[in-house]
């Protein structure tokens, strides 16, 4: 089974473990300030896990928490908006795919077997 993998760019969670080294004098000087160490690892946390799966059966959407299953039959098209890309679901709904760019999707559609049959821009 072919399976195609996209992630945020691993720059992002070593960004948010720095960032959390660097409040640890700041959080620790006060207790009321230790809810600042949160925010860093949420964010190393979420470009770690998020991001986009495919396979021949369907996407798999990641997100900090939890993750959405969404068969081929279910996606009526790919429209990109700038650097990223939505799935146009088949009743009209879009949903933005992390870490997927316009130049992915060629690559996301052979991994699910699906032939590309036309690219549409996004309205400017």
């Amino acid at each position: 089974m072919k399976r195609v993998s996209f992630r945020q760019h691993s720059g992002l969670t070593i960004a948010g473990l720095v960032a959390f080294f660097g409040a640890i004098p700041v959080a620790t000087a006060r207790w009321y300030l230790l809810p600042l160490l949160l925010v860093p690892l949420a964010v190393a946390a979420w470009a770690w896990r998020s991001g986009t799966d495919a396979t021949p059966e369907g996407l798999t959407i990641r997100a900090l928490f939890g993750r959405r299953r969404l068969p081929w039959a279910r996606v009526a098209g790919f429209v990109p908006e700038g650097r990223r890309v939505n799935a146009v679901l088949d009743g009209g709904g879009v949903l933005r795919l992390p870490a997927v760019t316009p130049g992915d999707v060629p690559a996301l559609l052979v991994a699910g077997d699906q032939k590309l049959a036309k690219v549409r821009k996004a309205a400017q």
